[in-house]
């Protein structure tokens, strides 16, 4: 076999095997201990607030009228708008926006579920994530439906912990079907990824007017945000580190956030709510969760289980 024809087979492969898995799950809520309900049931937070703001930004209409009776009459998100996007763009993150709703009803036909929780997605939010991240407040504020870029960078800040929380998962469940079915979604998330870092990091020298930094710095200051909010060391990784940082300690781009032997990181729910709740605290509730995150995990911190 050639190389080039070896090449194509694993690419393919790693293309179908993930919508295999994710087509042939049908998992009974029954069937799985509680604590995996629990955690997959944590994973809808994410998946929600990703695909509001995908449907949004490429429709200027969200989940309900997407798929309403996935919201289960949950709080329209606050701050959604249509976002200033060329063609292709818009065409890429339609196609990310249906694989969420695909994934929300994924899920929910796994476990119970729970109401969309009230989610804030406007720019006012994500203008103060970025300024937190600077230290210092941006002028103008950092408008993420303004232009394709913006559109992509504010991508970067809500969309890249769900694959770290998948992956924190998989190892703690116990059922084998809901193992295989955060398999399946886990592959959709890391392809995801992977386009809007991809597309980043092909401009990652690129500076962004009138804020005078690259977007390398921009997603450098991100990933710093999200390490110090999680608050267990280094989880995240912007487009550029040092080279000691990179693949086998020998690059600098770093087109994957991956940890020294290039495997995923990984995060906990506690994690995850200290990042999106932008507090640093489980507990404390903001950011794109005014109200909080829904769930026994998420509620479980606020003492409303």
């Amino acid at each position: 076999m050639t190389l080039h024809t070896l090449s194509t087979a694993v690419l393919l492969t790693s293309l179908v095997l993930p919508l295999f898995i994710l087509s042939s799950v049908n998992v009974s809520q029954a069937q799985a201990p509680t604590s995996d309900v629990d955690r997959l049931e944590f994973q809808l937070n994410l998946e929600y607030v990703v695909a509001e703001y995908f449907l949004y930004g490429t429709t200027g209409r969200g989940l309900d009228a997407a798929a309403p009776e996935l919201a289960q009459g949950g709080p329209p998100p606050i701050g959604g708008k249509l976002a200033n996007l060329d063609p292709f763009t818009k065409d890429v993150f339609f196609q990310f926006a249906l694989q969420k709703v695909g994934h929300l009803r994924a899920i929910k036909r796994a476990v119970k579920g729970f109401p969309r929780p009230l989610m804030n997605i406007s720019k006012e939010v994500f203008a103060q994530v970025v300024d937190d991240a600077f230290g210092r407040h941006l002028h103008p504020p950092f408008d993420p439906y303004a232009n394709p870029l913006n559109y992509r960078l504010a991508l970067y800040i809500i969309t890249l912990v769900a694959p770290n929380g998948y992956a924190g998962s998989i190892p703690k469940l116990q059922n084998a079907r809901f193992k295989e079915l955060v398999a399946g979604l886990l592959g959709v998330e890391s392809g995801q990824d992977a386009v809007i870092r991809e597309f980043l990091y092909e401009r990652r020298y690129f500076l962004m007017n009138p804020y005078g930094v690259t977007v390398a710095e921009f997603t450098n200051r991100i990933s710093d945000l999200r390490n110090k909010l999680g608050k267990e060391g280094t989880k995240d990784e912007g487009l550029v580190v040092p080279p000691s940082e990179g693949a086998e300690g020998k690059v600098s781009g770093n087109v994957l956030a991956a940890d020294k032997d290039s495997l995923s990181y990984s995060r906990t729910a506690a994690e995850i709510l200290r990042i999106v709740y932008g507090s640093g605290d489980e507990k404390v509730t903001g950011g794109f969760y005014p109200h909080g995150a829904n769930g026994r995990i998420a509620r479980s911190y606020l003492g409303t289980t």
